[in-house]
């Protein structure tokens, strides 16, 4: 009998933007071109959790929510309510137009190109924050325009890699976002976006939602509650829409699995619509000067290395949140307020998108019994 091979070695997470101009790249460039979430060898053992702050007035015109379908699982993880076969012709059209391209330039030369979505009819964009990162000057072309307009970025938060931006002007054609987990596993989508940087209109693919709640960890923290799609996703698609059969965007188009042998074009991943929806406002806030005030729950973390799934709690610090809560070193932590967290970049994810002062249930297998201890966020401070 001929034995198996050996099994290839474990993907690395690419940000899907353009290919880089080949002239001497800025240094952050290179980093994002190399690996969008290599493991940062210090995030393990860190104390964890950021949001900004709830308070401060919001900009621009509302954002076009869908109200959620009626038979959909509230988890997206049931079969209740799928989409029909979508048709990829339609939602172009209805969509296509609230694509844009998104061009990063330092000292006049193009860095980045990726895609953005429009969610205000004034002009407010949507993108990855890795499309813009370190731009001096940002540029946005419209479906059907031959020049680029000057793009203001608002606001950024590396850490969920989104972006806002500005685009001078009025009645353009914002994008609907779907319902906060309005969205099934195996339901249908098509990821639009300009893909490689190709002049001419979007590129449309599709597929299914290959499976929720995924996390990537990225050099900033990471990334929570992403959708997987085996709809194609290639360079350039980065900021640009998943869209359900109904023309909803499901999801922000960020990164794609990597093997050493190339890019895994069937393993994307998007950043939620549930998450886009806070963020958005988020930002706004951020633009108007609210601070970034993170959250503190006071615990080390790693992943467990038993087979299991959930996040292995190592350290906790001394008064702290986790203390109160009778939270201890070697709790198993599988859930956080009643949502799966399947690793250590889960539940770094699940503290920073809770601000402080909010109380964090935490499921835990101490043990071999399950438990829960609820804990109420602190403010974080300069402590370790």
């Amino acid at each position: 009998m001929t034995p198996l091979p050996p099994p290839p070695p474990p993907p690395l997470f690419s940000p899907s933007m353009a290919p880089q101009q080949p002239a001497s790249p800025p240094r952050w460039r290179w980093l994002l071109a190399a690996v969008l979430v290599a493991l940062p060898v210090g995030l393990a053992g860190g104390f964890l959790g950021a949001r900004l702050a709830d308070d401060g007035a919001s900009a621009g015109q509302p954002v076009s929510i869908a109200p959620g379908p009626s038979g959909r699982s509230s988890s997206g993880s049931g079969s209740a309510g799928l989409s029909p076969i979508i048709d990829a012709g339609a939602i172009a059209a209805t969509v296509g137009p609230s694509v844009v391209t998104v061009v990063s330039l330092v000292d006049g030369t193009e860095v980045a190109t990726g895609s953005g979505v429009i969610i205000t009819s004034d002009g407010e964009v949507i993108t990855n924050e890795h499309v813009v990162r370190g731009a001096d000057e940002v540029r946005v072309r419209l479906m059907g325009e031959t020049e680029p307009r000057d793009a203001e970025v608002l606001a950024s938060d590396p850490p969920n890699d989104l972006a806002l931006l500005r685009v001078d002007g009025a009645d353009f054609r914002p994008a609907v976002i779907a319902a906060p987990d309005a969205i099934a596993v195996g339901e249908p989508v098509v990821a639009i976006g300009f893909a490689l940087g190709l002049d001419g209109a979007a590129t449309v693919s599709t597929g299914v939602v290959s499976a929720l709640e995924r996390t990537l960890l990225t050099e900033d923290g990471a990334l929570g509650g992403l959708v997987q799609t085996d709809a194609p996703i290639s360079s350039g698609n980065s900021g640009g829409p998943l869209v359900n059969a109904r023309g909803e965007v499901v999801g922000i188009n960020t990164a794609v699995a990597t093997l050493s042998a190339g890019t895994a074009t069937n393993v994307g991943f998007a950043i939620s619509a549930r998450d886009l929806i806070d963020e958005i406002d988020a930002l706004r806030r951020r633009s108007q000067g609210d601070e970034l005030v993170e959250g503190f729950l006071g615990v080390a973390i790693e992943n467990r290395t038993d087979g299991g799934s959930g996040a292995l709690i190592t350290e906790v610090s001394t008064d702290s949140p986790a203390e109160v809560a009778g939270i201890e070193v070697g709790d198993v932590v599988v859930a956080a307020d009643g949502r799966a967290i399947n690793g250590q970049g889960g539940l770094i994810a699940r503290i920073r998108d809770s601000e402080p002062g909010a109380e964090f249930t935490l499921t835990i297998l101490r043990d071999g019994e399950r438990i829960e201890r609820t804990a109420t966020l602190a403010e974080r401070t300069n402590q370790g």
